[in-house]
Formats: structure tokens, C-alpha cells, sequence
């Protein structure tokens, strides 16, 4: 799947890469929904149960894979370091080996990426 970068034609950068924020609370919440946690937990400081924990990494992963964030970046939109945001993105890709979490991880990004879409267009109007 190709992917658009937000980041051409914008020398001083995107808009969006700006504030991911507003992307990565989109992210956050359909991963809480398709994942059944608490959209709170998800977003606590502390690591929590394995179940929470593992939807957050799959939050990381989309926010770096579909919106080009830098692994710093996401770290910070996620109160975390970039190392955990690097360490997450392996985890989930060595995951995506299983064909059912993949189709739900696709499912989810091809969701993100329609996100991207809207929100690249809104900021460039």
C-alpha cells in the first residue's frame, strides 16, 4: 500500500506534523474501540495491563507507519520516549505475522490513512 507524504510541498513542514496530537487522539480511539480497552487507560502514563498496553503499541505503530511521525514524535504525543515508541513499531511488525491481527492492523491503517487524507486536505485549504 502506498502512502501519501504529508510532508511534500511544505519546506517548513506540514501543518498536521505540527500538532499530531488531534491524529494520534483519532488513532487512540478507534485502536480503544477495536481493541475493547478503556480509552483512559490507553492513554494513562503508566504502562497498565498487557491487554491496554499492547493497544497502545498498536496506536504507535499506526501514528509512525500511517502518519510518517518520527519515532520522537510519537513518543511525545503518547507521553512516552522514543525509544518505547521504536521498541513498539518492532513488537507490532513482528506481530503482523499472524494473518488475523494483521487484517485488523490493516483495517485500522487503511481507517488512518482516510483520516490522513482529510486532515491533509483541511490543512492545506
Amino acid at each position: 500500500m502506498a502512502y501519501l507524504d504529508i510532508h511534500a510541498d511544505y519546506p517548513c513542514g506540514h501543518p498536521l506534523r505540527k500538532n499530531p496530537r488531534p491524529l494520534c487522539d483519532a488513532v487512540e480511539t478507534a485502536v480503544a474501540g477495536i481493541f475493547v480497552v478503556p480509552l483512559s487507560q490507553l492513554r494513562k502514563r503508566s504502562r497498565g495491563a498487557a491487554s491496554v498496553a499492547f493497544a497502545r503499541q498498536s496506536a504507535m505503530y499506526l501514528a509512525h507507519v500511517v502518519f510518517s511521525l518520527s519515532y520522537a514524535e510519537v513518543g511525545r504525543a503518547f507521553h512516552r520516549d522514543r525509544t518505547t515508541a521504536a521498541h513498539a513499531c518492532r513488537l507490532i511488525e513482528e506481530r503482523r505475522d499472524d494473518p488475523v491481527f494483521d487484517a485488523v492492523l490493516g483495517a485500522l491503517e487503511d481507517a488512518c490513512l482516510s483520516l490522513r487524507y482529510r486532515r491533509t486536505e483541511e490543512a492545506g485549504s
